[in-house]
């Protein structure tokens, strides 16, 4: 059995921490089946972004007409397109492969694991002689999958999830999407960007249930209009069809159904952690009613010399947060427990048509916990770089106590991911205020016054 001073589950923002702790001497091992560079890198936000991109340049040249621009696309080179953006993403991960391979204080193992105990981890598959390692310290960032719900037929038809979605070497005429989250919406503005017909089946009234109401409903309404979208309806049946095509059979609580087909179905229904491929029952490590690791303020688990971070804590499913997260690991495995995790502000983007961004609270979150609030709401339309962009769906929503905390703000329209940052600085470096927003400078005619006078309302 060999012996390390820490052992990282996981290379996406786990390698974090290996590498501090290489730098420093120690010795690092670094397990991952998979490409280096985590979910993010290889099957998430970057590629999800770099294709996304080029959606929105296709939907700008459409667009333009509405600007008395005559303008037209003549051809979209889907497979180009697609092989392009994974060979960059394959080739940014060989080379984080190739830097840990080099490193004299890193010992890479490529192979699935799993806990023999608290301190053990088989890693029998790999190709090394050892069967098994050991370290003073473990940190588990393992990170999440997709989960496929239990539908009939299922397991007999050629699906995707966002990982084959992602790398389709040929562009399909439809597509049917069950789920309604961030993940079918990001992929479905692609693919209906590049021609693909668009079905979403989602068993909720909306779709981006966890986002603010307001939000949730104005996206519903815009997705309508681009997508064919069914809401209260659950698929409960699968089956392959002639011509390689799929049917799927949707049900609402009625138990009235309606049945659709297309060339390829993508199964959008959210993601589950990996610890059950871990084993980490039996190193005692202990986890939620959902599968999640359970951490306290410093990271750690329920076992003193193991961490955990990213996906696989089901506390924020987002690379930023898993990054903070990382940092804080860090501290505490090298040094002992002497930084708390700080989720002050956390926010959240999605990358659809228009984007949606938003941080702290929504309004249903505030009345179901009794919280005493006002709101405020601004269009897009209403400014003069909104009325540039013919920006008609766009609006800023803020939420803030009587006392004038910033409680929460949600953003739907032009640049949304960028328009939240101000009032993410107020909230976590500033005094959290409104009047942080009020008080500031802004550029006019910049995108940025449709925030300043949302605020402005309260």
């Amino acid at each position: 059995m060999r012996e390390f001073d820490l052992i990282v589950i996981g290379a996406g923002s786990g390698l974090d921490v290996a590498s501090a702790f290489a730098s420093q001497g120690k010795e690092v091992a670094v397990v991952e089946p998979g490409p280096l560079g985590g979910t993010c890198l290889n099957r998430g936000c970057i590629p999800s972004k770099m294709l996304i991109h080029r959606a929105d340049i296709v939907d700008d040249i459409r667009d333009s007409e509405r600007f008395h621009v005559d303008a037209e696309v003549q051809d979209i080179h889907f497979e180009e397109m697609v092989d392009e953006v994974n060979q960059e993403i394959h080739e940014d991960s060989q080379q984080i492969q190739q830097g840990i391979e080099q490193s004299e204080n890193h010992t890479l193992y490529r192979t699935k694991t799993s806990f023999v105990d608290s301190e053990t981890l088989d890693v029998s598959s790999a190709e090394a002689e050892e069967d098994e390692i050991t370290a003073d310290k473990i940190v588990v960032a393992a990170g999440t999958r997709p989960v496929v719900p239990p539908i009939d037929g299922v397991d007999d038809v050629d699906y995707m999830t966002s990982k084959e979605a992602l790398e389709l070497d040929e562009k399909p005429d439809d597509i049917v999407i069950i789920g309604g989250g961030y993940i079918s919406a990001e992929l479905a503005h692609f693919y209906n960007s590049m021609g693909v017909d668009i079905t979403i089946i989602e068993r909720n009234d909306t779709m981006l249930k966890y986002e603010d109401g307001e939000i949730s409903e104005k996206y519903t309404e815009i997705a309508r209009e681009r997508f064919d979208v069914n809401t209260g309806f659950s698929a409960v049946e699968v089956e392959e069809l002639e011509d390689d095509r799929i049917g799927v059979v949707a049900e609402d609580q009625d138990s009235n159904q309606r049945s659709f087909e297309a060339d390829e179905l993508l199964i959008a229904a959210g993601r589950e952690p990996n610890t059950d491929s871990l084993e980490v029952e039996n190193a005692d490590i202990e986890t939620d009613d959902r599968g999640y690791v359970e951490v306290n303020e410093y990271m750690q688990t329920s076992v003193d010399h193991i961490y955990a971070l990213g996906d696989i804590v089901g506390e924020h499913p987002f690379k930023h947060a898993a990054n903070l997260e990382a940092d804080v690991a860090l501290v505490n495995a090298f040094a002992g427990n002497r930084k708390k995790v700080d989720y002050t502000a956390m926010p959240h983007a999605i990358f659809t048509s228009p984007q949606i961004a938003g941080v702290g609270d929504t309004e249903e979150q505030l009345s179901e916990r009794g919280v005493d609030y006002k709101k405020a709401r601004y269009e897009y339309e209403k400014t003069g770089m909104g009325m540039a962009l013919k920006e008609e769906n766009g609006f800023v929503k803020v939420l803030a106590s009587e006392d004038g905390e910033i409680l929460g703000c949600h953003i739907i329209g032009a640049h949304a991911s960028q328009q939240i940052h101000e009032v993410l600085v107020a909230m976590r470096s500033g005094d959290g205020k409104v009047s942080d927003i009020q008080d500031t400078i802004h550029i006019h005619p910049a995108l940025n016054e449709v925030v300043q006078r949302a605020f402005n309302q309260l």
